[in-house]
């Protein structure tokens, strides 16, 4: 959306909408991509729709402080060929006629069509595209300029009547075979890691039992934790958005679908969690491990130290857009405000933040620059360095853990207590199981054995 402002006098609007409604009327003769106007079911081109929307009534005398305004909302519309807008604005001089004091806005809509022909360089399919053009000339504010707003929203399909000579149309078949592999692959990746959840669970199950009935304990989270591989459930979460954003695209490809965004939001996430599941094998490795530890002993910190900061980070969000809201475009909306915020923090626009507020309104101006003071001072010296000493004492931690040995829990303990468990006698009959089957990966230990597996 792009967004600029004229001044409100009648003379600037009827030129400034003279000027577009040109530039819409000349499209084939200005535009150099294959964009046209669009046609109904009968072959006429879809109308240039103009609406105003002013109050019903009302009469302002500034010299005398008076005012009479009916605030109902009336909307007066007309429309034409968009060929011959301009012309219209002769013919249409009444309607032009504005009392800016009751005008709120005026809005111009259209369509155009538009063909993306950049797909036929590489043997696929070109996509049809609607654009549907709303600009916008808003004084809704009444502040003595009136912004202009475009704001266009795009809508892809598949070409109903195409033909493309000269060159052979790519085979999309192969794309789709890989496709369906890819699904495939993730498919046997989520269910294997499931089962492998599954199994874990089961034997935590055990392992509780057996603990229970042998020490009159029950198992602590750290231990239950040990069972519980989290790297399986994002993995498991990573392949099943990548089966939905590749039978998306599967779709897409054969122009049965449109939906590029949710497809590139699915096939996005799926990618970032690959390469963050990537991590889990560099854990192997006792330098690189350590941040996998450093991460996993602060969270629970960090986690909480952010409930607590983010409750004065509120404060100041809904602060700063009830009281500087009026007078600083930063502190507009609530959105706005807490993206200013966040630069502030991270030391990006704060004398453009502090420059833009002017000093008309002394008390405002004051309390802005108590406000913005003493947030930057307390999020910047107080609450970030608070946040990187928790990282940085868990991360010592961690390198003293790994210099002096790390705390055994009562898991540990109970398999260092377990030296002389018979499991190489155990381990020699389930070999004879497996040279006597052929799947011997499928070969489980009973549920009525005694022995306990750590994966």
């Amino acid at each position: 959306m792009r967004t600029t402002t004229v001044s409100p006098s009648t003379t600037n609007m009827v030129s400034t909408r003279a000027c577009i409604m040109s530039w819409i009327s000349q499209l084939g003769r200005l535009s150099t991509g294959p964009i046209t106007y669009p046609k109904d079911d009968d072959g006429n081109l879809l109308p240039l729709v103009m609406c105003k929307e002013h109050y019903k009534r009302g009469s302002v005398e500034p010299s005398d402080e008076a005012y009479d305004i009916d605030a109902q909302l009336e909307t007066v519309c007309t429309s034409h060929d968009p060929k011959t807008g301009n012309l219209q604005i002769l013919y249409n001089s009444s309607f032009f006629i504005l009392d800016f004091y009751r005008l709120v806005d005026i809005k111009i809509t259209f369509q155009l069509k538009g063909i993306n022909l950049q797909t036929v360089r590489s043997r696929e399919l070109p996509d049809c595209y609607s654009f549907y053009v709303t600009i916008t000339f808003d004084n809704q504010c009444h502040s003595g300029k009136v912004k202009i707003f475009l704001d266009i929203d795009t809508k892809s399909c598949a070409c109903t009547d195409w033909k493309i000579s000269g060159t052979a149309q790519k085979n999309t078949h192969y794309l789709l075979i890989f496709d369906g592999f890819v699904i495939l692959i993730c498919l046997t990746s989520a269910v294997l890691c499931s089962r492998s959840i599954v199994l874990a669970v089961r034997l935590l199950q055990r392992f509780s039992r057996l603990f229970h009935e042998n020490y009159n304990r029950k198992v602590c989270e750290d231990d239950q934790t040990e069972f519980l591989n989290g790297w399986y459930v994002l993995v498991i979460v990573s392949d099943l958005l990548a089966i939905v954003g590749t039978i998306l695209k599967m779709e897409i490809q054969t122009k049965s679908l449109t939906s590029y965004d949710v497809c590139s939001i699915f096939l996005g996430t799926s990618t970032l969690m690959v390469w963050v599941s990537v991590i889990r094998y560099l854990g192997y490795f006792q330098k690189y491990n350590v941040l996998i530890l450093t991460m996993k002993a602060a969270f629970p910190k960090v986690l909480r130290f952010c409930c607590c900061a983010g409750m004065i980070y509120l404060g100041y969000t809904f602060c700063g857009w009830i009281v500087l809201g009026p007078y600083h475009e930063k502190f507009e909306g609530l959105s706005r405000v807490a993206e200013c915020l966040f630069s502030l923090v991270n030391g990006d626009d704060m004398f453009e933040t502090f420059a833009q507020l002017k000093d008309k309104n002394t008390l405002v101006w004051l309390f802005s620059r108590a406000y913005l003071y003493s947030f930057i001072s307390l999020f910047i010296y107080m609450v970030l360095s608070l946040f990187i000493a928790l990282i940085t004492d868990a991360y010592e931690t961690i390198k003293n853990y790994q210099r002096d040995g790390f705390p055994l829990t009562d898991l540990h303990k109970f398999l260092r207590e377990q030296k002389d468990f018979p499991v190489v006698e155990e381990s020699s009959q389930a070999d004879v199981h497996i040279r006597d089957s052929l799947l011997c990966c499928c070969q489980r230990v009973p549920e009525n054995d005694d022995i306990v597996l750590i994966s």
